[in-house]
């Protein structure tokens, strides 16, 4: 039975979109200092907190992309009030914001079998590979020049990334790429984009992500340029297993698988450019 008595659930405020942020970092999960700011802009109402007494217990995202497709994140209920049905509470709130789109999620280990109950099937593992990256500077491969990616016009940027993510994202994209800070890269031949990444700071290891490319030579110099603006060269970077070409890079470079979720998704995955991403942009948005 799941509780009511003293329950509410809402849309998220500013400083509960901290909150999640925060709780999110108390579950190990390393979001980026500053990732929040991006998110609000995804789906301003698609940040949901449930209260209890007025105080917050269970958050979740159920952020809506396009017309028919949406993404799960941020699911935490309070270690205190867990197993006392708040946390459902607020999944099925997620879940009926979403109804009728093909959502997906990355779902940790420990909640897989939950997620399929709720009709959600795995399509891949994405794989957190984590280190400091050796020193050094590869060329790119022949005829590919790696440039600051905010000299590139953002309506091209944009373009890129709807080849690898199912549906657009200008608002949250635009953040994303756009908040101080950060270092955006890109891959050129011939005024043609073969390859972006992004790296950003977190609590523990910096964040790599996106990381897009059309050849493993070109995701290694993107690579090794993003973790030249991360402290210690140390990054980590969500890999999907699905492309072994990415995972048999991060051994090369001798970084540490130290965590995995399932991507799952309510219906057959969609057709993106899965050879192409190195590294997913976000577990919590997609």
């Amino acid at each position: 039975m799941e509780p009511t008595k003293g329950f509410e659930i809402a849309a998220a405020s500013r400083s509960d979109l901290h909150l999640m942020r925060a709780w999110a970092d108390a579950e190990g999960w390393n979001p980026g200092n500053d990732d929040i700011t991006a998110f609000a802009t995804a789906d301003p109402g698609g940040f949901l907190v449930g209260r209890l007494h007025g105080e917050p217990a269970a958050c979740v995202s159920a952020v809506r992309y396009g017309t028919d497709f949406g993404f799960i994140g941020l699911y935490i209920a309070r270690p205190d009030l867990r197993g006392q049905g708040y946390g459902l509470r607020v999944w099925n709130a997620a879940t009926d914001r979403l109804r009728g789109r093909l959502t997906g999620l990355d779902g940790v280990v420990e909640q897989q079998h939950n997620y399929r109950r709720s009709g959600f099937r795995s399509a891949w593992n994405n794989v957190r590979f984590q280190g400091a990256v050796p020193a050094g500077d590869p060329a790119p491969p022949a005829g590919v020049r790696i440039v600051d990616g905010a000299s590139l016009s953002f309506t091209r940027l944009a373009a890129y990334d709807r080849r690898f993510f199912p549906a657009p994202r200008e608002g949250f994209l635009s953040a994303w790429t756009g908040l101080p800070g950060r270092t955006l890269l890109a891959a050129v031949r011939d005024g043609e984009i073969e390859g972006l990444g992004l790296v950003r700071a977190c609590s523990g290891p910096s964040r790599i992500g996106p990381l897009y490319a059309r050849t493993p030579g070109t995701a290694a110099a993107l690579l090794h340029g993003l973790a030249a603006a991360a402290p210690g060269r140390t990054v980590s970077v969500d890999v999907p297993d699905a492309n072994p070409a990415a995972v048999a890079l991060m051994e090369e470079l001798g970084l540490e698988a130290v965590f995995e979720a399932a991507r799952m998704y309510t219906g057959p995955a969609p057709e993106v450019d899965l050879p192409g991403i190195y590294g997913v942009t976000s577990l919590e948005l997609g």
